[in-house]
């Protein structure tokens, strides 16, 4: 069993679980309405994507006359496309004024639905599954290239980073590198985080970072402990692990029906009974929301 698997597991015994959001929609008997109709477009943070992805599906089922389509393009996509009115809900690890102008992003109306947590994974033949802050910072500002330097083995580090347009980078950067640039000079970059796992997965020497949400169940990479804290959900909740992020879903003004449902859908305590096997925190369980 994985260390994720093993937090999440502390978690559900000792929390009863809620609602994603601190303000907990009661009664999901609305998201099942069988005149509700319409479509809904989504684009943004991939690290949000497998989460939306269920709570679509979901949906769908309850209300077959919605038609809904999630894309990821990272977050500084999703919320152009929101802001330009390309997509109904612009899916984001980072607060729209990050990310677009004052104008651009002043029609945004932000929809706070989760927490996700970015964890650091290296390819299993490395063997180091702990590294101080700085030793994370030296290995992706290119500092340090080999991992004998850090205890593992003598062998090149292969870093497999993320654009600039991504939330997730900027959540890494900020809170995981201390606001240091990564090196322009790596051997991959993708902000599909199914791609970057699998990239890790198969690259020796390799070493990235993922949403929790992607690392349920699987045992192909090894997460990497920041200053002996484990990238958990319950050390997220506790405080004690530090690189985590609200998620958003912007609209662009108030959202139509059908998007207010599915938003409402999300948000609300039936959907939220599975926020944490899918690897996402729910807001109300965070014990301290400063890092």
């Amino acid at each position: 069993m994985n260390k994720f698997l093993k937090g999440a597991m502390i978690v559900g015994l000792s929390v009863a679980m809620v609602g994603c959001s601190s303000n907990v929609a009661s009664d999901d008997s609305d998201s099942k309405n069988e005149s509700l109709s319409g479509t809904i477009t989504a684009a943004g943070s991939s690290a949000l994507k497998p989460l939306v992805d269920v709570a679509a599906e979901q949906f769908s089922n309850e209300n077959p006359d919605v038609s809904i389509t999630v894309d990821a393009g990272g977050s500084g996509e999703g919320l152009k496309q929101v802001a330009d009115k390309t997509v109904s809900l612009g899916n984001s690890d980072v607060a729209a004024e990050e990310k677009l102008d004052k104008d651009q992003a002043k029609d945004l109306v932000d929809h706070q639905v989760c927490v996700v947590t970015m964890a650091p994974i290296v390819n299993k033949d490395v063997g180091v599954k702990d590294l101080t802050k700085q030793q994370l910072i030296d290995i992706f500002t290119g500092k340090t290239t080999n991992w004998k330097d850090v205890g593992g083995p003598n062998e090149d580090i292969v870093l497999v980073t993320r654009p600039t347009s991504s939330g997730t980078r900027a959540t890494f950067q900020k809170y995981a590198l201390e606001g240091n640039e990564e090196a322009s000079n790596a051997s991959m970059e993708t902000d599909d985080s199914g791609v970057l796992l699998q990239n890790v997965t198969d690259t020796k020497g390799a070493i990235g970072y993922v949403a929790l949400s992607y690392l349920v169940d699987n045992d192909d990479v090894d997460t990497v402990a920041i200053d002996g804290i484990e990238p958990t959900l319950e050390n997220t909740y506790r405080g004690d692990y530090k690189v985590w992020t609200f998620e958003h879903m912007y609209t662009n003004g108030e959202p139509d029906k059908a998007t207010k449902a599915f938003l409402d859908y999300i948000m609300g305590e039936k959907f939220g009974k599975k926020m944490e096997s899918l690897g996402y925190g729910v807001s109300s369980k965070m014990e301290k929301t400063d890092h």
